[in-house]
């Protein structure tokens, strides 16, 4: 009887833990590699693109100026025109391109007229055949 004690206390329990040696044995393995090819990888030149001035002012500049009040008026090298409806914006701008679609039309909106409004002043000039179309940003100090 004694012996049946024995053997029922002898019994081997199941670990439920992770054994971590594996693991940690990976790891430092991981590291040695990175540190002997870190040094190896030679460093490449990104360029990137930068923002500056232009080397020539465009000749002509057209200016489409969305109002708060969603009304669009023309603005030719810092003259303004009078109000025009989005029907008449393509043949008005055609007219003031004098036939060259590469002079730019930059959009100037205000902050508060909703980005649906210029999508369709955009969409107006790309379909009027407008190839170079910008849009204007204020920059303000803080």
């Amino acid at each position: 009887m004694a012996q049946l004690a024995l053997r029922h206390g002898s019994r081997r329990r199941t670990i439920n833990e992770i054994n971590m040696v594996p693991f940690i044995d990976v790891m430092l393995v991981l590291l040695i590699i990175f540190m002997v090819s870190a040094p190896l990888i030679s460093t490449s030149v990104i360029d990137l693109p930068s923002v500056g001035q232009a080397k020539r002012q465009p000749d002509k500049v057209i200016e489409v100026v969305v109002g708060s009040d969603e009304q669009l008026r023309l603005r030719v090298d810092g003259k303004d025109q009078p109000r025009i409806g989005l029907k008449d914006l393509a043949a008005r701008v055609g007219t003031l391109q004098g036939g060259s679609a590469n002079t730019p039309v930059i959009i100037a909106a205000d902050r508060n007229v909703k980005y649906e409004q210029v999508v369709k002043v955009m969409d107006t000039l790309q379909k009027a055949g407008v190839q170079r179309v910008g849009l204007a940003v204020k920059a303000t100090g803080t």
